[in-house]
């Protein structure tokens, strides 16, 4: 049986006590109703894992002894940053979700011309900050020691405008000659994404003067929330960790 997974914020260390983060205690009393003694692993994001226990429960606070720590990682030999346009309702988070169990490396979220909704200010900070809480849950979940990073919000023509990456850049087009299975074996890519209705036209031309590549994934338009993650698992079984025995 797996032990249960939590991600904390603070740099952890070897046999150090450590109060667990607020939620973290909340979901391991409250919910899975783990018992003092009982076993958990803890990770802090800067690689690898450690052993820990629950010491004491108090009314307030959740008490972790931790033990020793293990080199234990489980991401992808490819770096694939996925640049989604922002999706309506929780298609979002399940974007995330996914993508962070198929090893993406990082997201960017961009506002694009035929986005849904528009955020700004304040609220696009805490809708960011909320996916970031999403992608560290998926990592509890899938294993992961590393989460993802969550950039900040910004509109899909000025992060095109950016100094030009070093790698493969693609995005998707159900026109496109290009296939991933017809590309060179690679280890870094962008991936970009488009809301609801695509890409604008003004901004596929953007995106090709930046150096994006359109591809297909066969004769079929993809919802938002399937194209991203349908790339993503095509990469891994080409190039990436589906291809290990």
């Amino acid at each position: 049986m797996n032990l249960p997974r939590f991600y904390c914020r603070e740099a952890l260390a070897p046999g150090a006590h450590i109060d667990l983060p607020e939620p973290v205690a909340r979901h391991a009393v409250r919910v899975l109703r783990l018992p003092p003694g009982a076993a958990m692993v803890l990770f802090d994001g800067r690689g690898g894992e450690y052993e820990a226990r629950i010491q004491r429960i108090e009314r307030e606070r959740v008490v972790a002894e931790l033990g020793a720590w293990r080199d234990v990682e489980r991401e992808s030999r490819l770096s694939v940053t996925l640049v989604q346009a922002v999706q309506a309702g929780d298609k979002m988070d399940f974007t995330i979700q996914k993508a962070v169990e198929l090893g993406i490396k990082d997201i960017v979220p961009v506002d694009s011309r035929r986005s849904v909704i528009r955020l700004s200010g304040e609220r696009a900070g805490k809708r960011v900050a909320h996916w970031q809480g999403v992608a560290a849950a998926a990592c509890e979940q899938c294993g992961r020691n590393q989460v993802p990073n969550v950039a900040p919000l910004e509109k899909l023509e000025n992060w095109l405008a950016k100094p030009p990456h070093e790698g493969l850049r693609l995005m998707l087009m159900p026109d496109a000659e290009d296939t991933l299975a017809s590309l060179s074996v690679v280890g870094n890519v962008q991936l970009m994404i488009g809301a609801e209705g695509g890409l604008d036209p003004q901004e596929v031309i953007a995106a090709r003067q930046a150096g994006f590549q359109a591809v297909r994934l066969g004769p079929r338009v993809l919802r938002t929330e399937t194209a991203g993650l349908a790339a993503l698992a095509a990469m891994q079984a080409l190039w990436g960790d589906f291809r290990e025995g």
